[in-house]
């Protein structure tokens, strides 16, 4: 069903618009359509990917299945029975192949590549503007991760510096640095990775903005829990969320123990400036480097939303719900993959919870 808009443009009608499909996505959909929504009538995915994925396919090339954290399954169906025991397969390989035998065993119709450029208020229906059409939906599910917004601090001098600036969004192969010294800043899981990489073919130096946290023994569901309710906390108070990682802390892996051996984990706190050649301290103390790789995190990529004034003055979005995905300015709108969600694990029990939800509150749920 279409609907008529300015400049003889045609708006597909739907329920509900889900956007993205990665993890938190596809999770979203597979609920829906259990709830009885039928995908490309009542509910369509937008994804800007060339193919399934999400952001798993833009992974670095040394990223196997052995050295994620772990990939989870999303409800209804294996990933260990679409990948395989390998762990030596890329995940930029693996999962993808998981996504997309996900898509088809569930029928879950994803229209890409599709950029949701803007999301507006249309009367009492939400106006998805996207390069691949416009559609009109009652509520939108927004699953659009934080990939496609890598974050870099601005430091004074940064932009004076003469060597290279990348993010782990850039990053590829760590022979691309051999002969140069690359300094790494940052104190998440990723930076480690890379620190141990790099390290291991030329000359590194490592900085953090607070002293890394190391965690010795199991990380038990109790735990988890516990973390992922600080950063619930701080959503439903309308406050930006922190990475689950900065209230865990990082497991003391083998792989960790055998870079403390060889003496990789000799943290530096922050430098105060950059200069043309490196970095400089508040003591004076300077480090020249060739490279600067900022392992400095990710946004949220909601710039799409702007016009919908989900934000409140302290830069966050309050949320609400069971599990802290409805946006308390507009129950139409709900965030999928944001806060304490950001998780493989805490996408999917999101995706239900959205999916439900907002279907109750549009009055469509059919639940089978």
């Amino acid at each position: 069903m279409a609907d008529q808009d300015q400049g003889a443009r045609v708006a597909l009608k739907l329920d509900i618009v889900v956007i993205g499909a990665g993890q938190a996505g596809l999770s979203t959909a597979y609920h829906l359509k259990q709830l009885g929504l039928e995908p490309g009538r009542d509910f369509i995915v937008l994804d800007r990917a060339p193919q399934a994925g999400g952001a798993w396919q833009y992974r670095w090339p040394s990223l196997t299945l052995s050295t994620v954290n772990r990939v989870h399954d999303l409800p209804g169906m294996s990933f260990a029975d679409i990948a395989g025991g390998d762990d030596t397969v890329k995940a930029s390989v693996a999962v993808p192949h998981y996504f997309a035998a996900y898509e088809s065993n569930f029928g879950l119709e994803v229209l890409r590549p599709a950029t949701v450029s803007v999301v507006c208020e249309r009367g009492e229906r939400l106006r998805v503007e996207s390069d691949h059409g416009l559609f009109s939906a009652r509520g939108i599910i927004n699953a659009t991760g934080t990939w496609e917004k890598p974050f870099i601090p601005d430091y004074p001098g940064r932009k004076s510096f003469a060597g290279r600036q990348l993010h782990t969004h850039d990053f590829h192969r760590a022979e691309d640095f051999a002969g140069q010294h690359v300094l790494i800043v940052g104190g998440g899981i990723s930076a480690i990775q890379l620190l141990d990489q790099i390290s291991q073919v030329t000359r590194t130096s490592w900085v953090t903005r607070t002293p890394p946290r190391f965690r010795d023994g199991p990380f038990d569901q109790d735990a988890g829990r516990e973390a992922v309710k600080l950063v619930e906390d701080r959503v439903r108070a309308g406050l930006p969320p922190n990475s689950v990682v900065s209230v865990t802390g990082l497991p003391l892996s083998p792989a960790i123990v055998a870079m403390r051996e060889r003496g990789v984990l000799e943290r530096q706190e922050m430098f105060s400036e950059i200069t043309p050649t490196g970095v400089r301290w508040a003591d004076g103390r300077t480090l020249d480097v060739d490279v600067i790789l900022w392992c400095t995190g990710f946004r949220s990529a909601l710039d799409h939303l702007a016009p919908l004034q989900l934000r409140e003055e302290s830069g966050g979005i309050t949320m609400t719900g069971r599990l802290a995905t409805q946006v308390a300015r507009d129950p139409r709108v709900h965030l999928v993959g944001y806060g304490p969600s950001a998780s493989t694990v805490g996408a999917n029990r999101a995706g239900g919870a959205a999916a439900r939800e907002l279907t109750r509150h549009l009055g469509i749920a059919t639940e089978r």
